[in-house]
């Protein structure tokens, strides 16, 4: 069985497969929600523009689940006309059903888009990315509206797959599927993290590809501050992703949770946000990809607050980030690991400036709790009664500026419309708050 890490994971696997259209004038459309992560890493792979596809399928009134039609954006629609004879459907219904459904995409368009226009897709090929196809309704849809807005060519790209149905997508010029079982019951089975994929993340990951679009053609060829690093800690290579702002002044250091690493979504939309106020980032994978396959290693808070405090080292080690003072952004266990290793620098004289937990653990920080100096914010979703116990018993066993912040209506993971986004917000006011802005030339780091 095919079984991927993520959809980040499935969108470089993918990327490899689509090397050949690098260079091909190809727009890279992801079918939202859970296309759009596989479709950003597809982008990168092949260095080419990242748009969203949306669209809606058209049911026949007496049968809604069978397609008479659909819609996408600019007023584009494919009909079935086999469909529509045989269930006899009036124009009145049908125009009906398309306006019915028009609104509703018209309203997903303007959150994913969030004023972006569409991009012209006239003579170019269109890659249609989605995380996996199980019926092929919505690939069949998407493809048909690709060549609707014009795309010469439409290539469907997907990491998982019936064979059955890849067998008839005549809407796509070429399918691309890594792995395709006789029978697929469920496209969640081949991932190990198939957790849902907000809006708000799909916005994230299209200003993001945008940022790195504009870098390419602005400054071709010229080093920037945004870059794959790797961080030696006990010997063992950490990956990493840092992005400065020029001069920096501060930088958040993000603790992943759970086995989470630099690529997940939810920490890169807290990054952006973070990085639009002007504050440095280093996501870091704090496991090497053999230690996460022990699974005690993601509670090993010891072992992941040493790794923040190399990763701490290495920033003061660094000429641009020498200076800089810096912050820790929790996570699940990692939110543990982030009070454990601010406790530790505190107890060595070298003061974190802030810290922010999202949804996490800050009581596996045990007896490090009552000696956190930094200024503490700890985030919690008001459906998220477990965790939310165990932050008010970590409070009261902190010694420190600190503050618990509700979102209301969030669960854990903060897939609630618009809760990661009020998290984002709270952890960036609290850091702009308790973190130098400024870079002071002759001044010693703020660690």
């Amino acid at each position: 069985m095919g079984i991927f890490a993520d959809r980040a994971d499935a969108g470089r696997q993918l990327g490899l497969r689509l090397e050949y259209l690098r260079g091909a004038d190809a727009v890279v459309l992801g079918v939202p929600r859970g296309g759009v992560p596989v479709a950003f890493e597809v982008a990168r792979a092949l260095d080419a523009q990242l748009d969203v596809i949306v669209v809606r399928k058209l049911g026949v009134p007496s049968q809604p689940e069978l397609a008479m039609g659909a819609i996408g954006e600019k007023g584009a629609f494919t009909l079935d006309k086999r469909v529509l004879a045989l269930a006899r459907v009036k124009d009145a219904d049908l125009r009906a059903v398309e306006h019915r459904e028009r609104r509703l995409l018209d309203d997903r368009v303007a959150r994913v888009r969030a004023g972006r226009p569409p991009m012209d897709l006239r003579g170019r090929t269109a890659v249609v990315v989605d995380d996996g196809v199980a019926t092929g309704s919505t690939a069949r849809v998407a493809c048909s509206i690709a060549r609707k807005l014009g795309a010469a060519r439409v290539v469907l790209a997907v990491p998982v797959a019936s064979a059955d149905i890849l067998r008839s997508l005549p809407e796509a010029d070429e399918v691309v599927c890594l792995f395709t079982p006789r029978h697929l019951t469920a496209v969640s089975q081949h991932y190990r993290d198939f957790s849902p994929t907000s809006d708000d993340e799909v916005v994230w990951l299209l200003e993001a590809a945008a940022r790195r679009a504009q870098r390419a053609t602005s400054a071709p060829g010229s080093p920037g501050p945004d870059e794959d690093v790797q961080i030696l800690s006990d010997r063992v290579p950490l990956r990493g992703h840092l992005n400065l702002p020029r001069p920096a002044a501060a930088v958040v250091v993000f603790a992943h949770g759970s086995g989470s690493g630099r690529h997940s979504p939810r920490n890169r939309f807290v990054a952006a946000v973070l990085q639009r106020a002007g504050l440095g980032t280093l996501l870091l994978d704090l496991l090497s990809p053999g230690e996460e396959l022990e699974r005690a290693n993601v509670f090993n808070i010891e072992l992941l607050a040493r790794r923040l405090t190399a990763a701490t080292d290495w920033l003061g080690s660094r000429p641009d980030t020498a200076s800089c003072g810096v912050g820790y952004f929790g996570a699940s266990t990692g939110a543990g690991a982030a009070l454990w290793a601010a406790a530790e620098q505190a107890e060595k004289g070298r003061q974190v400036s802030a810290v922010v937990s999202r949804g996490g653990r800050p009581d596996l920080a045990g007896p490090w709790l009552a000696l956190v100096r930094a200024p503490t914010l700890l985030i919690v979703g008001s459906a998220d009664h477990r965790v939310l116990e165990l932050n008010r018993g970590a409070q009261v066993r902190m010694h420190c500026t600190n503050r618990l912040e509700l979102v209301q209506g969030a669960t854990h993971l903060f897939e609630e419309p618009g809760t990661l986004e009020q998290a984002a917000v709270l952890a960036r006011d609290w850091f702009v708050q308790y973190m130098p802005r400024e870079v002071e030339p002759g001044t010693e780091p703020a660690r």
